[in-house]
């Protein structure tokens, strides 16, 4: 028999507010990692992933079904829809990106400790800060 903790642990959610999106052309994709494996690029080690429409990401992304921990997000506003970050020269970032907890982006992507949140309840809101170099 599950208690009340027990179920509110197995069907917590992140809801994701995205802002500053350049425009509303193709999509927007969340990664959701729960450990500092794979982050924040390793699509395959995420614990869940979501991409919509940039039309619909004004009304915020869901993360659902997950348990109560720690988590980081990397966000991507994929303009061109072809499923990944585009790079430029000496690996810029041609395309919106963001992370959890808006850390200060330097020469490559910030830490999973820096980025990373804790789930503790049914549901936890947050706002990633889309940021775009070129």
């Amino acid at each position: 028999m599950f208690s009340t903790t027990d179920a509110v642990a197995a069907n917590s959610q992140v809801s994701v507010t995205i802002a500053n999106l350049r425009n509303q052309k193709g999509s927007v994709c969340l990664t959701l990692f729960n450990g500092a494996q794979g982050f924040p690029n390793q699509s395959d080690r995420a614990v869940a992933s979501r991409c919509i429409n940039a039309e619909d990401a004004a009304s915020g992304i869901i993360l659902d079904d997950l348990v109560l921990g720690d988590y980081a997000i990397a966000a991507i506003h994929d303009e061109n829809k072809d499923g990944k970050l585009n790079i430029g020269l000496f690996g810029i970032p041609r395309e919106g990106f963001g992370f959890s907890r808006n850390p200060k982006v330097r020469m490559g992507a910030p830490s999973f400790k820096d980025t990373a949140f804790s789930l503790s309840g049914p549901s936890t809101q947050i706002q990633i800060d889309l940021k775009y170099i070129l």
